[in-house]
């Protein structure tokens, strides 16, 4: 049975709820409580790879559980992206290439040895472990992304989040209206959402005078875990109205 969910809307906002808390925790823990990146990057990996082994020892896909090792990809994301780029000095736009180069890497392996890069069929631990390894990967390269856009390419918080929305539109229009594949236009959609959640992340907590809400990042924390929750329930609760039809006809026969 498969453990992950359907690619549908909901997916997509769940994804992007995800990765915008992913980089207002991520700030909260490295920069509001003086963690620093290092020592974030270190708890978050560790809080990972327990959420992931969860993960594979499942047979059949757990809301709750699925959410939570996103959101741990995407709060890793940023601490180990904001390492790379600040503390060890490489910069956005370098560090950006290296991941980039990184993910090609462990897509391309991927596809080799599994001969498909498909999100719908993943039935094998290996085909699994290269999945999230590729969610790792993408949401570390996305805040990259996200803080190159916001910081580096003079658009703003406001500027790289319409430039992103629009990548995603066309990725959208995409799939609608040609035959490209569908495995490549996913992969580009899952690798913008991050820099969107990146940038929407900026704007809700940095200050006005830097273009953004200045909601702090402990609100914005906290409004986002709570509206991820509240989204999680809402498909632990869809996933069980599904299943008990079939659960009747099974009593039936």
């Amino acid at each position: 049975m498969n453990k992950l969910p359907q690619i549908t809307l909901a997916f997509w906002v769940m994804k992007i709820c995800a990765t915008t808390l992913g980089e207002t925790a991520g700030d909260l823990l490295s920069m509001t409580l003086g963690i620093g990146y290092a020592l974030s990057s270190l708890l978050l990996i560790s809080l990972f790879i327990l959420s992931l082994l969860g993960q594979l020892s499942v047979r059949r896909y757990k809301p709750a559980l699925y959410w939570t090792v996103i959101l741990m990809t995407s709060t890793a994301g940023t601490t180990i992206s904001d390492f790379m780029d600040r503390t060890l000095g490489l910069g956005y736009a370098s560090g950006s290439m290296i991941l980039i180069s990184l993910l090609a890497g462990v897509l391309l392996i991927w596809r080799l040895t599994e001969k498909s890069l498909s999100v719908e069929h993943i039935v094998s631990r290996r085909a699994e472990l290269f999945y999230w390894g590729a969610i790792l990967v993408s949401n570390t390269l996305g805040t990259a992304l996200g803080d190159y856009l916001a910081d580096d390419s003079g658009l703003g918080f406001a500027g790289g989040t319409l430039l992103i929305g629009s990548l995603l539109a066309v990725v959208a229009a995409a799939y609608y209206r040609t035959q490209l594949s569908r495995v490549a236009l996913f992969w580009v959609a899952f690798v913008l959402t991050r820099p969107l959640g990146a940038t929407l992340g900026d704007v809700l907590t940095k200050s006005t005078d830097k273009g953004g809400l200045d909601l702090g990042t402990v609100g914005s924390s906290a409004v986002l875990l709570t509206t991820l929750a509240v989204l999680v329930c809402f498909a632990i609760w869809a996933q069980q109205q599904r299943s008990a039809p079939m659960a009747i006809r099974t009593d039936r026969r």
